[in-house]
């Protein structure tokens, strides 16, 4: 993105393009994250901003700590992360919530209303609570642009990081935003001050009531900032306070009731509420997800609705506002007409379209392979696009729940099995960026307390779910420039695999592959097989020639079919009734060589040999 050298430019921009223009422009000097869907554009957009570091960090605990060390040089510095990521760093931000900044320290955490990518659906304002920690939350892209810049300011008045909750909606949706050129941040050094710096229990202790004091000055200025404002209406039979993205649905779906919007969800300004409740007959609190400002106003005396009118979950569209306002006034809802109620039938019968691998994909075989031997194994999966190894047509992933948490679990059902399960082999499945996030240890764990665990390493050379960001493991780093590449073989066995039991394949050499898993899964031991092809949507990988159907040889075995490849596809069903009078179901396909990569993967399993490369002629 072009850096704006004019006040008052207009450009139209997402809120994470809007966030990273503000960061620049407030003169922060160094600029981490991990990538997670919402928030990974925030990063990507800064490195292309000049005068600013941008850097990935291999998790975001150690993003944070980088810029929490920025901050305490004097620079001011930004961290983003999505809200998962925020539950990894929460270590290190609990710790400096104490201690405070130097430097303007803000940290933008994206929550994924709605589960758009995401395991879980959280609310990242508790953490403003639990560190007691200021927490913003813009409403469009203009607001995000505008509160990252009030964010600095605040961080270096308060001596306290910042937190900027964003939403999906927030993150990605385009507005007209007013931007400005860089700003010289105000000149700070490091202040060697060990009794602040040197998280000691006693250190620590005596921070406490400096922490409250600001806490309390902080609620002081949520009175008073303009960061939150009262829409005006005239309908004083409902007044509605909220925040973030769902006060503009609030405003749709209400445009004739007064509306508080808090630009400051934490701490609240209870009097500034109080004040506006008084002049209003019933309060709604509208808030995504948790009901966070409403407890804390019922905690005050306020009487408020809020959750028991309005979902707990999902963002709150205008269609669910006015469905929730229509209860609390106590209105029946309306018949829809019977055109919607035909088209909402209809589309309720539109074929599911679940998410899959692409063509190519070298996360294909593995799974195969695993699905072939899926009655003999227990599969602990990871947080990766090998997840969607859950889904058809390979159903071969039992356990998925967090960040390098595939390791751990698998020691834990290798330990626990029994009754059915106990004879059956037990395989952890991972990926190179997710190996380095949170992996390592859950591997040196395994080899520790001698687990029989045979894992799947998964190196595609890329932060694949989240659009093939560069990691450690990549040899490039976020400007694209060379990088010392981490080298997966050795860390394994630095980690105490045994030579022995670690493996390097092609995972396009499905039958190779096939006996290496099946071989391994029956040593009482670690055991690594690393795979070491890249993302087929990077620059990396190098297509082969397409393949194509022999379609007059295909005999509709369907065994291709099982790798899940969406290149192929099925062209005509038929049923066959065997000698022993069994009715066969046959599944003719077709490759389409457009989307084929040639790979390959689906050579091994045609039983009847008939794909073929697509020649020049053809």
């Amino acid at each position: 993105m072009n850096a704006v050298t004019e006040t008052g430019a207009k450009r139209l921009l997402s809120g994470n393009e809007a966030v990273a223009h503000a960061v620049w422009e407030a003169g922060a000097a160094l600029a981490s994250a991990y990538p997670g869907t919402p928030s990974t554009e925030i990063l990507e957009v800064l490195g292309g901003y000049p005068d600013l570091e941008a850097q990935w960090g291999v998790n975001e605990k150690v993003a944070l700590e980088v810029a929490i060390g920025a901050s305490l040089a004097g620079a001011r510095s930004f961290c983003a992360m999505k809200h998962v990521g925020l539950n990894v760093a929460a270590d290190a931000l609990m710790s400096q919530t104490l201690a405070g900044v130097n430097g303007g320290l803000v940290i933008a955490v994206a929550d994924d209303v709605g589960l758009s990518s995401s395991q879980n659906e959280q609310d990242s304002r508790y953490w403003g609570r639990f560190a007691h920690l200021p927490v913003l939350e813009p409403a469009d892209a203009q607001e995000a642009h505008a509160f990252t810049l009030a964010a600095f300011v605040l961080s270096e008045e308060y001596s306290c990081p910042v937190l900027l909750r964003l939403t999906t909606r927030v993150c990605h949706v385009k507005t007209l935003v007013t931007v400005g050129p860089r700003r010289p941040a105000p000149e700070r050094h490091f202040i060697r001050e060990s009794r602040r710096w040197v998280m000691l229990p006693g250190n620590a202790r005596a921070m406490i009531p400096a922490q409250f004091k600001r806490e309390a000055a902080l609620a002081e200025f949520a009175e008073t900032t303009d960061l939150t404002q009262v829409w005006e209406g005239s309908d004083t039979s409902l007044g509605v306070i909220t925040s973030g993205p769902a006060a503009l649905s609030a405003r749709e779906a209400l445009p004739d009731v007064p509306l508080l919007k808090l630009g400051l969800g934490y701490p609240l300004p209870l009097e500034r509420i109080r004040a506006f409740a008084a002049g209003v007959e019933k309060v709604l609190v509208i808030e995504e997800t948790e009901p966070l400002i409403e407890q804390e106003l019922r905690a005050a005396g306020l009487s408020v609705h809020g959750k028991d009118v309005l979902p707990r979950f999902g963002e709150l569209s205008v269609t669910v506002l006015r469905a929730g306002v229509r209860t609390l006034r106590g209105e029946p809802a309306p018949t829809p007409p019977a055109e919607t109620q035909t088209a909402v039938a209809a589309a309720a019968q539109v074929f599911p379209r679940p998410p899959t691998m692409c063509p190519g994909c070298p996360h294909l075989s593995p799974f195969y392979c695993l699905s072939r031997l899926r009655n003999s194994i227990l599969i602990s999966g990871d947080i990766g696009c090998y997840t969607l190894g859950a889904g058809q047509p390979w159903d071969a992933m039992d356990t998925c729940t967090c960040m390098g948490a595939s390791l751990t679990l698998a020691n834990g059902l290798a330990v626990g099995k029994s009754g059915p399960d106990a004879n059956k082999a037990v395989v952890a499945v991972i990926g190179d960026s997710t190996f380095l996030h949170m992996g390592m240890q859950g591997l040196l764990n395994l080899v520790y307390n001698r687990a029989n665990v045979t894992v799947l390493l998964l190196d595609n050379r890329a932060v694949g779910m989240t659009g093939g960001q560069e990691h450690p493991g990549t040899g490039l780093d976020l400007y694209g420039k060379d990088a010392p590449r981490v080298d997966f073989a050795a860390l394994v066995k630095a980690l105490g695999v045994k030579e022995e039991r670690l493996h390097t394949v092609d995972p396009y050499q499905l039958p190779e592959l096939f006996k290496l898993i099946r071989s391994e899964i029956q040593v009482d031991d670690v055991s690594v097989i690393l795979t070491n092809q890249p993302c087929v949507l990077t620059h990396r990988h190098k297509a082969r020639p397409a393949l194509k159907v022999e379609e007059d040889q295909c005999t509709g075995c369907g065994n291709c079919l099982h790798v899940g490849c969406p290149a192929i596809q099925v062209v005509r069903r038929d049923q066959r009734t065997t000698a022993s009078g069994a009715v066969k179901d046959l599944a003719f396909v077709r490759i389409d060589s457009a989307f084929c990569t040639g790979c390959g993967a689906c050579l091994g399993p045609c039983g009847a040999k008939c794909i073929v490369p697509v020649t020049a002629e053809a």
